[in-house]
């Protein structure tokens, strides 16, 4: 079999030569001599954990988000307490934070191939892009060779990750503090919110009119105080018209007022803000969407990566060797 890793499209090639994805420290090739089938292995993983939770795609491309956020794509996420290691999961951003049991079970189904190879931060990696591509988006070449911190930042994790209650400013801060651009790499980024589901404590501020969020569609709002009935930890979807397809109907979502979170509406309905113009470009032309997508996740995934003899590659990801 052909390794998954390399299936991409020439635009997505074009992208990765403007953004540079072949970093001196990762390389798509990283693996190719120790586990070359590490990318078939995720992918038949991932593939595997979707027949039995429509939200496992986006519990894994949310983990990557939140790792490379704190101190880089180190795996830090997913470590927890132990001797000389506060938790990064106590932090606010992290609430309600899952699939563990996903990476686990990838890191597992590696091991047994390739063991002490692959660091739990390129299964994060990996497993973001086929979490994208079994939902109906495009592939983009992943760039490996990271490896695991063994180290957890707790306080930055309670600094650096961006909430669903800030206002589009300090999202733009967030996303420039780290090095991302504070446009189109935010707004791509967000695009990620095309599928999976939120608890309603994470938006039922903007129903009780406690919020001075931007407006919300008044038939949504209501349609949303029903789904939330049963409780603030109910699981609504983010996208209510194609909840579990990654496509570009989240942007046209902005344009209705109908932006579940209010970090997702204060990208359109912020006035003069720059990023207007992203949603509406994306909204327009799905392939632009994709491409902005991939390219936002490859600068992503470069942010700053332990490489070389630094950390470790841990045989499980949750504690250090």
């Amino acid at each position: 079999m052909a390794s998954l890793n390399a299936i991409t499209v020439p635009l997505v090639l074009c992208l990765c030569l403007m953004v540079g994805c072949a970093t001196a420290q990762l390389s798509s090739t990283f693996y190719d001599s120790t586990c070359p089938n590490v990318s078939s292995i995720v992918h038949g993983v991932v593939q595997q954990a979707l027949r039995g939770d429509d939200r496992a795609g986006a519990k894994l491309i949310r983990l990557h988000f939140h790792d490379c956020f704190v101190d880089g794509c180190d795996g830090s996420v997913l470590l927890e307490d132990q001797d000389g290691v506060v938790s990064e999961l106590g932090a606010p951003g992290n609430g309600g934070i899952t699939g563990f049991n996903i990476v686990n079970d990838i890191k597992t189904a590696v091991e047994n191939v390739c063991p002490g190879v692959v660091s739990c931060a390129d299964i994060l990696a990996l497993s973001s892009r086929d979490a994208v591509t079994l939902a109906g988006g495009e592939g983009w070449t992943v760039q490996l060779g990271r490896r695991d911190s063994r180290t957890a930042n707790v306080d930055g994790a309670r600094n650096r990750l961006p909430s669903p209650f800030e206002d589009l400013s300090v999202l733009q801060r967030k996303f420039s503090d780290v090095g991302l651009d504070d446009t189109t790499d935010l707004v791509a980024l967000s695009g990620a919110h095309t599928f999976g589901r939120s608890r309603c404590r994470f938006f039922d501020n903007r129903l009780d009119g406690s919020s001075p969020d931007p407006p919300l569609d008044s038939t949504y709002a209501d349609q949303l105080r029903q789904s939330c009935q049963p409780g603030r930890d109910t699981f609504v979807n983010l996208d209510p018209t194609t909840p579990d397809t990654f496509d570009s109907n989240y942007f046209t979502n902005l344009q209705n007022n109908r932006g579940l979170l209010g970090s997702d509406q204060v990208l359109f309905s912020t006035a003069g803000a720059p990023t207007i113009s992203i949603v509406n470009s994306f909204a327009g032309s799905q392939s632009q969407f994709f491409s902005a997508f991939a390219q936002s996740m490859i600068r992503m995934g470069n942010l700053d990566p332990l490489t070389g003899t630094a950390g470790e590659i841990r045989s499980n990801c949750r504690r250090l060797n």
